[in-house]
């Protein structure tokens, strides 16, 4: 049966050993393999100076651009026998959109084709083939969306802010998220006294229809814009209002990221400006910065991972050995080799001591067996 002390002193020592291994890793510091970078997907951005944007951000809509909508409708009586149009379907203008028979008389009775006077999408038809027909009654609307408003409801303590010509990014999450760039063309003349906002017209292109009326929207509104700023993604900076901070890819060791606390100054859609805790050259974690927080510290000491990136040892708080941390070293090897020989000999001197008498004592009691 084992001795349960040593058993319990090897687990000591061990606890004790796997603890000194944890310390030897700065708590700021993140270390992966290569298959952790890979399974968090850590993308860095090099920390730059440009142009920081101030901006306002609002909510808002996609709305018809006035002048594009229109109406179908025949200037006679009759009935309809043909209808073209089909709800959401594109129209050119000129098209033959619904033929009517007129009820004046005639063998056949006339019949007038009526056309799309825009070209656009039908956003409603009112009519079906057989039915009557009067100039008073409208037979489909068009939509024309080659433009639209995106209208932002700005608060108004900030509308003092805006002004015409102003550019704003316009993200619509209905249209895969992509942003749209557009200027402002008018604030609204009354301001809502139930939300306090004001409206803020903006003029958006959209050839491709990606935008359609009552969609969604946020804006960011430039109102100024700064040079010089230290600034990184948003999406870099970690932590509470109170704890801002980011990761930066360590410069040697590989697969290394520090946690570094900053302060950081206005935030726009895109960017964070950096007050102070960062250099520009400093590479920084994107995407994957919030899984960091998570990923551990890595099966490596920081001691390992920096003998195996630069091919020699380190002390275990990652700094390097001195030349007389070195001395020292190789005094204790010599000092301990010493002792090991001096063990082995003195060892190998008792067994050889112990080999003669043995033989001494076989020779005595065999002749004794003899008798």
């Amino acid at each position: 049966m084992k001795n349960p002390i040593s058993i319990l002193g090897l687990s000591v020592l061990l606890c004790a050993h796997l603890w000194a291994i944890d310390q030897s890793i700065p708590s700021d510091t993140v270390i992966l393999d290569d298959t952790g970078v890979q399974n968090l997907k850590l993308q860095t951005v090099v920390a730059e100076t440009g142009d920081f944007e101030e901006t306002i951000f609002a909510l808002g809509r996609i709305e018809v651009y006035p002048g594009r909508r229109a109406a179908i409708s025949s200037r006679i009586a009759g009935r309809a026998l043909k209808v073209n149009v089909k709800h959401d379907h594109f129209i050119k203008k000129g098209d033959v959109a619904i033929v009517v028979e007129s009820r004046q008389v005639g063998s056949p009775p006339p019949r007038i084709d009526v056309v799309a006077p825009i070209s656009g999408l039908i956003s409603a038809t009112y009519i079906v083939p057989g039915e009557p027909v009067s100039p008073d009654k409208k037979l489909a609307d068009i939509l024309d969306l080659s433009e639209v408003y995106a209208l932002a409801s700005v608060p108004e303590h900030l509308a003092g802010q805006l002004k015409s010509g102003q550019q704003a990014r316009i993200t619509v999450a209905a249209a895969s998220g992509e942003v749209f760039t557009a200027d402002l063309e008018h604030l609204g003349a009354i301001a809502d006294p139930k939300q306090g906002v004001v409206e803020a017209a903006f003029h958006v292109d959209n050839p491709e229809f990606r935008l359609r009326p009552g969609m969604r929207a946020e804006f960011s509104i430039i109102t100024s814009k700064r040079t010089g700023v230290v600034r990184v993604p948003r999406s870099a900076l970690q932590g509470d209002p109170a704890d801002r901070f980011v990761y930066v890819k360590d410069f040697e060791l590989p697969n290394a990221f520090i946690k570094t606390p900053v302060v950081i100054g206005m935030m726009n859609d895109l960017y964070v400006e950096i007050i102070s805790g960062l250099l520009p050259a400093d590479e920084v974690v994107t995407r994957g910065a919030y899984s960091l927080a998570f990923a551990g510290k890595g099966s490596l000491s920081l001691k390992e991972a920096l003998d195996a990136a630069h091919g020699h040892e380190h002390n275990a708080d990652g700094s390097e050995i001195t030349a007389d941390q070195k001395r020292a070293s190789a005094h204790d090897h010599a000092h301990a080799h010493g002792h090991e020989n001096w063990f082995w000999k003195i060892t190998s001197g008792v067994l050889f001591v112990a080999l003669i008498i043995v033989a001494f004592r076989r020779k005595s009691v065999a002749p004794r067996a003899d008798n």
